[in-house]
């Protein structure tokens, strides 16, 4: 069923993935491969380590951009190892010059990363998460000459600034597509005499009550009810986008409730190990868990973020404008 159920998606659309998330570090590092690390420096209590890349050929290569990335964790968060994963791609891709700061909060350290950036020569930044968007702007204006943009963001349509963008995907489809395999899970269930029709009755741990939040559960639940009509879910949210120890509590709450399958909107491993110790199906966000939840991961839905990269580090080398609200779709890839 899992392999049928992953091969299924993997055609459908490419917003469904694999990407798996480990480690941690408290650094912001420039990057590029190791090996061309050319210094590291010591600054507001992080690590910065500047270098170039050579992996672009003469057909993909641009000049005259250094890229700055701007993360609200690091690769602990499987929400920024997705864009970490993604920025390097595209910036080797291009041949160009990029710095990371991780672990920046949703506060004033946002726009001092950002003016620290933009002093370092960046003339392309980006930042991943929805709190950073107002300090972003404040950098944005202190520095007109640099392109700024923001992932999940709502304002650059009314603040009118000519380098300030925002971007995001239609991770709702996604979602949708993720809750047909839940369904189809159910289904399986139902049929294998797991459960009744009416126990099949799904949990979602959601970060915050936001639109994005809402449109994806609910966009989720839409997906599994279609192929399952007996589909019911219970959503609980954690006020945090990142808590290993509130996602992990959530999921457990949901299976102890009911719940036979958990998905979630939040970015920490908490809710997939939880159903890998109950044996409860599982859907990821931004990337595959199935390393370690080998028993229960059934598929995750994510953003590929490598095609607004390349786009937008290519109109800053051609001189173009950026679109001021970006969203990417199944068929922009």
């Amino acid at each position: 069923m899992k392999k049928k159920v992953v091969s299924l998606l993997a055609a459908m659309a490419l917003a469904v993935t694999a990407l798996a998330g480990c480690g941690s570090n408290d650094a912001a590092t420039t990057g590029t491969d190791a090996a061309t690390v050319a210094a590291t420096t010591e600054a507001a209590g992080t690590t910065e380590a500047a270098g170039t890349t050579e992996a672009a050929t003469d057909s993909e290569a641009v000049t005259g951009v250094k890229a700055g990335f701007i993360f609200l964790h690091d690769e602990n968060s499987t929400y920024d190892l997705n864009f970490l994963n993604a920025a390097k791609a595209a910036c080797e891709k291009l041949g160009i010059e990029y710095m990371t700061k991780t672990n920046i909060p949703e506060g004033q350290e946002a726009y001092e990363a950002a003016c620290e950036l933009a002093d370092a020569g960046c003339n392309f930044i980006f930042a991943d998460s929805f709190g950073h968007e107002d300090y972003i702007i404040e950098a944005a204006k202190e520095y007109p000459d640099v392109q700024f943009s923001h992932a999940t963001g709502t304002k650059a349509h009314t603040e009118g600034l000519d380098n300030f963008h925002n971007a995001f995907a239609s991770i709702y489809d996604g979602r949708y597509l993720a809750g047909i395999v839940a369904g189809m899970k159910l289904n399986e269930m139902i049929a294998n005499g797991d459960i009744t029709e009416d126990q099949a009755k799904m949990g979602y741990v959601g970060a915050y009550t936001y639109a994005e939040v809402m449109s994806g559960y609910t966009s989720f639940f839409l997906g599994a009810r279609s192929v399952c009509p007996s589909a019911t879910m219970d959503v609980t949210f954690t006020g945090s986008w990142y808590d290993e120890t509130a996602e992990k509590e959530a999921a457990n709450k949901l299976i102890e409730g009911g719940c036979v399958l958990i998905s979630q909107h939040a970015d920490s491993m908490g809710a997939p190990t939880a159903c890998e110790t109950a044996g409860v199906p599982n859907v990821s966000y931004n990337g595959s868990t199935e390393a370690a939840c080998p028993n229960t991961f059934l598929v995750s839905s994510r953003v590929n973020w490598e095609p607004y990269f390349e786009y937008a580090i290519k109109c800053v080398a051609d001189g173009t404008p950026i679109d001021t609200d970006w969203c990417g779709t199944l068929e922009t890839g």
